[in-house]
Order: structure tokens, then sequence, then C-alpha cells
């Protein structure tokens, strides 16, 4: 693809978005809320397609993806969509009517995707359509997939619709292509740290930027949970939340925190969960990955089994291959989160030293799961908010968020829109 390409493409969706925009919102909207009903029904062709081709394209087992799509799109509803939009900008007629608070879409939008994990590319590229504003999306190297078939479900509820997404391909180093990529008016950017502060060096004001970098999530467990039956249905939970897609989104725990202080409950649970890990592999088996993440893993396992052997009380819990590793820790340090189905259980005495060891990991931190915490659990959930989590929900929900869980910790439609104020003559 040639950066003149990618402006051709730019000028006709600028042209489509002329039309979109002389239709009243509510059409646009009601629209947008047929789509999200046909992927939140397991039996749609969107699902069906994605079900089929995303593991080829990614690695996933097609068992991983079809139980993370139906975990995760069961609420993504027409009626969640017009609630969320209802709760962030109000009224569509705030996009048609003129008032004293009005709103208005960009006219063009690029959406930078990453990461391998569809439901993201979804509501970014459905989010600037609320507001009647045209897509240009760059597929993520890693699902080249998902965009192109949300695109093909939006023409076909509305072809007009439709002509106002477009996805384009080209590599991410390419930088006369992502110049071109990122001349719309406003740019949303999902990706690494490093590609969001080459994003930010490239766009300048008065064009709008949004980005989402690099985040992870974690797990922990209170006193309640760390014995007995709780002690099993917790570490299922938090199996599931692992080993749905292979650890690969935001919403996936790198880490499991132990809070309790009988200092063997972090062992007990370190070896009931990589037995649960264990037994998620005949239902969701992992997927393929790439001999450098599998040198990873190894590298991992090999380095706790150092600590070990010179007397630290580390212990490794690991499948035949990588499919699943759990590596027990004995202090709270950081240290690398190799992914695919490979999970650190931290020991931690009490709710406060836990604050304490996830305080260095703020800047990242997407979502908690947490169980047996108990009466304490209210002032806990305060407490991670104000780390800058921006979810916190039970152990075993973590691949399941709501349509409206603010990611980022911000709103997903109002921060796309323009603002303008009418003043009317004083006197």
């Amino acid at each position: 693809m040639k950066p003149a390409e990618i402006d051709a493409r730019l000028s006709a969706l600028s042209e489509a978005g002329e039309t979109l925009r002389r239709r009243p919102a509510h059409e646009t909207l009601s629209v947008l809320a047929q789509v999200m009903d046909g992927w939140s029904d397991a039996r749609s062709p969107w699902r069906r397609d994605l079900a089929e081709q995303l593991p080829p394209a990614t690695g996933f087992s097609r068992e991983t993806v079809e139980a993370g799509l139906e975990r995760a799109l069961d609420g993504w509803t027409g009626a969640a969509l017009l609630g969320r939009v209802e709760r962030e900008i109000g009224s569509p007629e705030r996009l048609d009517t003129p008032g004293e608070q009005m709103i208005a879409g960009f006219e063009t939008t690029a959406v930078l995707l990453a990461g391998s994990i569809p439901m993201p590319s979804l509501l970014e590229i459905i989010a600037p359509l609320v507001l009647r504003s045209p897509v240009l999306a760059k597929a993520a190297a890693r699902d080249p997939v998902t965009p192109r078939l949300v695109a093909d479900s939006i023409a076909h509820f509305d072809a007009g619709l439709g002509a106002c997404v477009d996805v384009v391909d080209f590599p991410g180093d390419d930088a006369a292509c992502m110049q071109a990529f990122l001349s719309a008016e406003c740019i949303s950017a999902t990706g690494s740290d490093e590609t969001i502060a080459s994003v930010r060096a490239r766009v300048a004001p008065p064009r709008r930027l949004l980005v989402a970098g690099h985040r992870r999530s974690v797990a922990a467990l209170g006193p309640e949970a760390v014995a007995g039956d709780a002690r099993v249905r917790a570490c299922e939970a938090v199996a599931v939340d692992v080993a749905l897609w292979d650890q690969q989104g935001c919403l996936s725990p790198v880490a499991l925190y132990v809070v309790s202080p009988d200092g063997d409950a972090a062992a007990v649970v370190a070896a009931t969960l990589a037995e649960a890990l264990d037994a998620t592999e005949s239902s969701w088996p992992r997927g393929s990955i790439d001999p450098a993440a599998a040198a990873a893993v190894s590298r991992e396992r090999a380095e706790a089994e150092m600590r070990a052997a010179a007397g630290r009380s580390v212990r490794v819990f690991a499948s035949e291959g990588t499919a699943w590793t759990v590596i027990l820790e004995d202090d709270t340090s950081p240290r690398p989160a190799p992914l695919h189905r490979f999970v650190r259980v931290v020991p931690v005495a009490e709710e406060a030293a836990l604050r304490s060891a996830l305080a260095p990991h703020r800047r990242h931190l997407a979502a908690v799961a947490i169980d047996g915490f108990g009466a304490e659990s209210a002032a806990l959930a305060r407490a991670l908010a104000d780390l800058g989590v921006s979810r916190i929900c039970p152990v075993g929900s973590l691949q399941s968020p709501p349509l409206d869980w603010p990611h980022e910790g911000r709103d997903l439609i109002h921060p796309l829109a323009r603002g303008a104020l009418l003043e009317r003559p004083r006197g």
C-alpha cells in the first residue's frame, strides 16, 4: 500500500461522511445497535466467520476463541450500546439540533488497532460512527481478521454507513504510510508504549489524539478464599481468566496475589491453580506460540528453578512443554511476564502489603479481580481505584467486561467528540 492510496481512502471517507451527517443521528445509532445485536448473537455469520478465521491468523485454538467470544460478547447488545451513548452524550439529538451545548464528530477518525483480541476492535470502530465520524482502521498485525468482519457487518445493515468504514493494512514501520494514516482529524491509537510514543511525536493539535498503551491485570485472593472449597473455586475462576485468549489481552491476569498471614497459604493456592490450569487444557487448549515466546517461558522457568536451588522458597509448577506455568514466588519483586498462560503466585501478609506491592505497577494496571476479602472488599476497591485501576471485578469475570467499562479510566465516545457552546445575547 502507498501513502497516496491512504490519502485517497481518507478523501473518500470524508465525502461519505458528508452524506452521513445529513441523516438524523438516531438513524445511525439504530443501525449500530443492530450491529451490536448481531455480534452478541453466537449464530450470526460474523461470529461464525471470526471463529473460523481468527485461529489460523492468531494461533488461538478454536475452542478458546469460541469460549472467549461467548463470555465477552454476551452482554454487548444494542441496548447496552444505547445505554452507554445516553450516559456519555445524552440524546443523539445533540448531534443534530441547535442548542446551548452541542457536539459533533470529526471529519474522519483514524483507528490504529493492536493486539489479537477482537473485542476492542469492534468497539473502537463503532465509537466514532456514533458521532457520525467515518473510520479508517489499520488492522493489527496479529489480527487482520476482525476489522474487516466488523466493516462487513456494518455494511450488511446499512450500505451508506458501511461506506463510512474502511480498513487498511501496511507495515507499522512504514513511516510514509503511517504519516498519511495519521493525517486524519482524529486519531485513536492502541499499542505498546513505544508505538504510542511514536504516534504522539507525529500528531499535533488541533488534531485530536486518544491513546491506550500497554496494560496488564492481576488477581488477588483474600483470607476467605485461600482454604477449602473456596480456594478451589477461586483458583478455577482465576484459571478461566488466564486461559481465555491465552493471556494475550490487557484483562488477562499475569499474577495472583495471596493475602494471608498464613505463610503456607500461597503454596497451597499455587498448587491448586496449577491443577486448574491443567484442567483447562482439555476444554480450551492453548494455541501455538512462536519460538521466541516459548523461549521466554522456558527462560523464566529456569530462572525460578535456579532461585529455588539456591535455597529460596520458590516453586515451579509446569506442564510438559510450555502449555501452562505457575511460579510460587517468595517476595513481591517485579518480574517478567512471559504470558501464554504463565502466572506468578505472590504471597502478601496483609491488605496494606497488597496495595504496596501493586503501587509500582500503577501506570500499567488495567483491572484487578478479587475474591475472599469479605467486608473489606469495598475499601480495597477504593484503594485500587486510587491506584488508577479502571475495573475491579470478581475472579473469573475478567474476560467478560461490561460494555460500559471505562477503559483507560475514561469514556468511550465522548472523548472522540468536538464540543460547541451557543451563547445567547445578553439583556
